[in-house]
């Protein structure tokens, strides 16, 4: 697995499904803008991939040309289960470098799965990714797009509903597609 190659995908995922979709409206802003940050990870651990995501976290922290985070992680926690246990390492991280509050890390995953769904619930797409992705968010740039935003409540039952008119087959289309 080639890192262009996975970070293309990425990007082609970003671009179709978050962005054409408009699954996030925030999202074009940033990524038109080039404050989006691709990073990928070659970890094979969760040790090593905590150490990239403190890395990812410093630079975000010290670059303010970066609004946003996509750490990419093809080679572990390709199981969900895992992915999801994860994410309480992610969120201790953010408490020891003191930066709660200030950044947090949304999840995304090609086997993503909400809780109380089914597996093949077409919801769960709305956060389902070509490989595992690590997502840092500025916590003070997500509360000014929900204070502009009209109604910042109608965006999960939208995209729902997208998500049931596309179906499953169309959305794990969409997904491969990114993959080609």
């Amino acid at each position: 697995m080639k890192e262009n190659d996975t970070i293309t995908a990425v990007k082609q995922w970003v671009e179709t499904v978050i962005i054409n979709l408009n699954l996030c409206p925030f999202a074009k802003k940033v990524y038109v803008n080039d404050q989006v940050r691709f990073a990928f990870s070659a970890a094979e651990n969760e040790e090593d991939l905590l150490l990239h995501l403190h890395t990812e976290l410093k630079l975000i922290e010290e670059d303010k040309s970066i609004k946003t985070t996509l750490l990419i992680h093809p080679f572990i926690l390709n199981d969900f289960n895992a992915y999801n246990q994860f994410l309480a390492y992610a969120d201790n991280l953010l408490e020891e470098m003191d930066l709660t509050g200030i950044y947090q890390i949304a999840s995304f995953h090609p086997d993503y799965q909400f809780a109380n769904t089914q597996v093949n619930d077409v919801e769960n797409f709305t956060n389902r990714s070509p490989y595992p992705v690590l997502h840092i968010i500025n916590e003070a740039d997500v509360e000014l797009a929900i204070s502009t935003h009209p109604d910042i409540d109608s965006i999960p039952i939208r995209n729902e509903q997208l998500m049931r008119d596309l179906g499953p087959e169309k959305m794990q289309a969409i997904l491969q597609a990114c993959l080609a």
